[in-house]
């Protein structure tokens, strides 16, 4: 198992930024996928960004785009989400996922990932 502990979420106006950091422990991460969800009220809980810890491969949701960034640094086991640009459609909680993984690819669904952090809440008002 994996535990995962995130931090970083607030309130925020539209266009301002903000880095989220998720921190895992337990387990090295080469052989992981770890990804950053978020599920807004009423919705369900989608993928916004993904990286293959071992390559840094990354994934992007079509809504963050060109906005958010997906980094890790493996000295701190720690993956990181930079959001710019942020919209009131992207309050939402976010949470950090890991997925084990050992063949090529990054799993975009969140039956993919069988470890969670707890969440942490992002509001942007407009």
């Amino acid at each position: 198992q994996v535990q995962l502990v995130e931090s970083g979420g607030g309130l925020v106006q539209a266009g301002d930024s903000l880095r989220l950091s998720c921190t895992a422990s337990g387990r090295t991460l080469d052989s992981y996928v770890m990804g950053w969800f978020r599920q807004a009220p009423g919705k369900d809980r989608e993928i916004v960004a993904a990286i293959r810890w071992r390559e840094g491969t990354t994934y992007y949701a079509d809504s963050v785009k060109d906005r958010f960034t997906i980094s890790r640094e493996g000295a701190k086991n720690t993956v990181f989400l930079q959001m710019n640009s942020l919209k009131p459609d992207d309050t939402a909680v976010y949470y950090c996922a890991a997925a084990f993984r050992l063949r090529d690819g990054i799993p975009t669904g969140r039956y993919g990932y069988n470890n969670w952090g707890q969440g942490t809440q992002v509001t942007v008002s407009s």
